[in-house]
């Protein structure tokens, strides 16, 4: 039998071959064609430019949830800060938004000051708040926190004790003033050592009902107040202020409304809230709530609300997800950790851009299950490249797209960052559909009447009319990159994640790996395999609103 050469230029040879090893899956599986239309006359939202941002919390090591603690020594307090892959995790993203920040910072002391208590770790405590004792932050550790924030050039949001002076007055409830004075010489040491922080955060999920405590709105606007007044009086020498951010809780229309009114114009910059649409980090079907779409688009509302509340109540303030880890209580066991969690954790990303959210931190960067870095050996988890790949390539322009796929099939699309043209984020929730995908610019469809527009979004049948169309400027040989993302060996809860084939691992010199993309033509077919989730970039196309 003649053997067959395949020759063609360099850099094609791998998507040539990806692509030819996706055959056997389309002609096994059900494959759909899709049309999927972007708008890029208009960005229908905004993001900051360092959208993606992890938290740092305070959990120690016994911290316990389910018969398992995950927490390890990955806390503010105790966590490995000389540890070189720490450093190279952060640095990857030149640069990344970091808040330190969760439950129990409502019961942290800062070591400075007049300081009238023992300076000591959390403990387990019965009676205690979420069952540990107060704790406390020496300046020693917050010198060598700020060290590692210095050398990464991470851009820190800190969370401060917004309990400090206040008393339980019925279960869950907490009145009185609060007490500023401790935060104040936290603070005052903080600017004194030239420390670069760009928010102070007050409080932690102390709206509505709270979560272990809550502090009513009245108190909390007048509490924020006064935060601000320490802001410039601390900052008064400084060319710009960092931004105070509340309140850092579950949203609660009438908490949230309430506090903004309070508080009055320009008191609060950013209002956070949080993110657990995934329930129980022990439920058994939390892989089944990631991969159904109705689920998953459940938390819109809570988007939507959130906006609609600042516009109503604080036009000048913006919304950010200050802490989301998907499943609440230290996330997922095999679950959270894995390449499965990236079709939740992307997709929300996506729907946050999309509604005017400006930050999403990601509970957390190391610690718990939902950690970007394992707990322990400070490997990445498969989200982490996830972070890390829409941190390069998305921009900070939300585009608005259109589908005549299944809701199985996700689609966002933005700006691309630091370069012209579009970045397609598709994600395939389906478990059996394969589908080939033709990208279409709006600014072309309008050309077209709305009954031939029907006609061309219905399914085509065959390769060789799938194709994309990235607009009139689209010159014959333009390219596309391809990033595809799959689990190793296609098991969904693998702890590695696979690009363009190729696992996503360490290099020998323990370095964040490249990610490079596949080229491909413009007008070559955009294969989307099942369970799998793309990034596709289009330097080309042509979008008005990104120039």
């Amino acid at each position: 039998m003649k053997s067959s050469i395949i020759i063609c230029p360099m850099g094609y040879c791998l998507s040539l071959l990806f692509f030819l090893a996706s055959l056997p899956g389309i002609f096994a599986q059900d494959v759909k064609h899709a049309t999927v239309v972007v708008d890029g006359t208009l960005t229908t939202a905004t993001t900051d430019d360092n959208f993606i941002c992890a938290t740092l919390d305070w959990w120690p090591h016994d911290k316990c949830d389910y018969n398992q603690c995950p927490w390890h020594y990955s806390s503010v307090i105790n966590l490995n800060l000389s540890r070189p892959l720490l450093a190279k995790a952060i640095q990857a993203f030149r640069y990344l938004r970091m808040r330190i920040g969760g439950s129990l910072q409502d019961q942290v002391f800062y070591d400075v000051g007049n300081l009238n208590s023992t300076c000591h770790p959390f403990r387990k405590m019965k009676d205690g708040l979420f069952g540990f004792s107060k704790g406390c932050l020496h300046m020693n550790r917050w010198d060598e926190l700020n060290h590692l924030f210095s050398r990464t050039g991470a851009i820190v949001t800190f969370s401060l004790n917004a309990l400090h002076g206040r008393h339980q007055i019925r279960k869950g409830v907490w009145g009185g003033a609060w007490d500023s004075s401790n935060a104040y010489d936290f603070m005052n040491y903080t600017v004194s050592k030239g420390y670069k922080i760009d928010s102070w955060e007050f409080g932690n999920e102390l709206s509505g009902s709270g979560i272990g405590a809550s502090v009513s709105a009245e108190l909390y606007g007048k509490d924020v107040i006064k935060l601000k007044e320490i802001i410039k009086d601390l900052y008064k020498n400084s060319d710009s202020k960092p931004s105070l951010v509340a309140p850092g809780g579950f949203y609660n229309q009438q908490w949230y409304a309430k506090l903004l009114q309070v508080s009055g114009s320009g008191i609060v910059n950013i209002m956070t809230h949080h993110i657990y649409n995934l329930g129980a980090g022990v439920d058994p079907n939390l892989v089944n709530k990631i991969l159904d779409p109705r689920h998953l688009s459940k938390v819109s509302e809570t988007f939507s609300g959130i906006v609609q509340t600042i516009q109503h109540n604080g036009p000048w303030a913006s919304a950010w997800v200050g802490e989301s880890g998907g499943a609440f209580n230290s996330g997922g066991h095999r679950v959270s950790n894995t390449f499965v969690n990236s079709f939740w954790y992307l997709d929300q990303l996506g729907m946050a851009a999309k509604y005017h959210t400006k930050v999403y931190c990601r509970q957390t960067l190391i610690g718990g299950n939902y950690g970007l870095l394992n707990a322990t050996t400070f490997i990445p988890n498969p989200d982490y490249y996830s972070a890390l790949l829409w941190h390069r390539l998305m921009g900070k322009g939300v585009l608005a797209v259109g589908s005549d796929a299944s809701p199985y099939l996700r689609a966002y699309a933005h700006c691309s960052k630091g370069r012209a043209g579009i970045t397609l984020l598709l994600i395939n929730l389906s478990n059996q559909t394969d589908y080939i995908i033709s990208v279409r610019n709006s600014m072309t469809m309008r050309l077209h009447t709305k009954k031939k527009m029907q006609t061309e979004s219905s399914l085509i049948h065959g390769l060789k009319r799938s194709v994309s169309w990235v607009g009139h400027d689209t010159l014959n040989g333009a390219t596309r990159e391809e990033y595809h993302l799959t689990p190793k060996d296609g098991y969904l809860r693998s702890e590695t994640m696979v690009l363009n084939g190729i696992p996503l691992q360490l290099t020998e010199s323990g370095d964040i790996p490249r990610m490079d993309p596949v080229h491909n033509n413009v007008n070559s077919p955009i294969y989307i395999s099942s369970l799998s989730i793309s990034f596709i970039v289009f330097p080309n196309f042509d979008a008005p609103s990104c120039a």
